[in-house]
């Protein structure tokens, strides 16, 4: 089992069991796959800059993943997404795959960057399970009260594991 993350002089290092490393392995591919299909426009000229839809997305996993850069103001919104969204699409792709390329049971150690894309694949994967859960504030207390034959158990502890990874890893890091 994992003991979590630990600063060392190349980076960081971790001890992932195998079935953790599936677990990881398997919650990446399924943002991975939610961020992958992002949409450009029909002008060539904007696929070619990445411009890309306008529309907030209708999941809201995805609407998390992307949210909305101005509440107060759909038309700017709008501009902003368009202008930043694929670009967006592009670094969590290239961070979940740098966490699959990586993830190996055993002990593992990442460079600073490797870690840095660790860390936002893991926000990325917590913020979809999260929404999916419908997590609030009150998580910990929740899954202390959760009797095991829940069905939701699994996940929720799931959840606080990666919590836990994440807490460590930016630990490590700074």
């Amino acid at each position: 089992m994992s003991t979590g993350f630990r600063a060392t002089r190349d980076g960081v290092t971790v001890r992932l069991d195998a079935g953790e490393v599936s677990i990881l392995r398997s919650l990446v591919s399924q943002v991975l796959g939610l961020v992958e299909p992002g949409t450009t426009g029909d002008d060539p000229l904007e696929r070619a800059l990445g411009i890309g839809a306008a529309a907030p997305p209708a999941d809201p996993v995805l609407a998390r993943l992307f949210p909305s850069a101005y509440a107060d103001d759909e038309e700017a919104a709008q501009e902003f997404r368009r202008y930043t969204e694929a670009t967006l699409r592009d670094g969590k792709r290239a961070d979940a795959s740098t966490l699959l390329e990586t993830a190996e049971p055993g002990v593992l150690t990442l460079t600073p960057e490797q870690g840095q894309a660790w860390l936002r694949a893991l926000n990325d994967v917590r913020l979809a399970l999260g929404v999916r859960l419908e997590v609030t504030e009150e998580v910990h207390e929740e899954i202390a009260l959760m009797p095991e034959d829940d069905p939701r158990y699994p996940s929720f502890v799931i959840y606080d594991w990666l919590t836990y990874l994440q807490d460590t890893l930016v630990r490590a890091l700074w």
